[in-house]
């Protein structure tokens, strides 16, 4: 049985490009083989700042955007995160929806794809990756960073980067795979 992936896209800003990143990352996971591969868009699940009473390590959500995001989230073995750069920070949106539950998160490994300008948004990256870790998920060290990523947008709204971020997406996939596995027994 196919190891399930779960490609978060983090921003939720109107005139975002997440979609067209996370799309061309889902891509090359199925193209990867070894993970069935799905979208979580944080925009479609519409999570307001933490709204429920309880706090989420006792699961006892009365929300319904909450009790779907927590499923969509629970049956993951890994993730990939896709972020944007907003002032050298990850979006509020990726950062509410990881505090709005804990022990869906745990023991799993996530990536990080980051896109943005000069920097390719490395800065939200990297801290991005300190909150993963303290949210107990093993973040990998192989981050993709994309800069310059409007340039890599194609006519079609497509997203068409140098053989570099490929590459380097393809490492960071087996990377992923090495400790889905790995962390499986922890999950179980």
């Amino acid at each position: 049985m196919a190891l399930k992936l779960k490609i978060v896209t983090s921003s939720t800003r109107p005139g975002r490009i997440g979609p067209i990143v996370s799309n061309w990352v889902a891509a090359q996971a199925a193209a990867h083989g070894k993970f069935e591969v799905e979208i979580l868009d944080l925009e479609t699940f519409g999570l307001p700042l933490l709204d429920e009473p309880n706090h989420p390590a006792m699961q006892a959500y009365t929300q319904d955007h909450t009790k779907a995001f927590s499923a969509a989230v629970a049956d993951a073995d890994a993730f990939v995160f896709v972020t944007p750069e907003y002032n050298s920070f990850p979006p509020a949106a990726v950062v509410n929806a990881l505090q709005a539950l804990v022990l869906e998160w745990e023991r799993k490994p996530a990536g990080v794809v980051s896109y943005g300008g000069i920097s390719g948004g490395l800065r939200a990256a990297q801290e991005l990756r300190m909150l993963l870790a303290n949210m107990n998920i093993m973040p990998i060290k192989q981050v993709v960073p994309m800069p310059m990523v409007f340039g890599d947008i194609t006519e079609e709204g497509a997203l068409s980067p140098n053989e570099e971020v490929a590459k380097g997406t393809t490492g960071m996939l087996e990377e992923l795979l090495v400790w889905a596995e790995a962390l499986a027994p922890a999950r179980a």
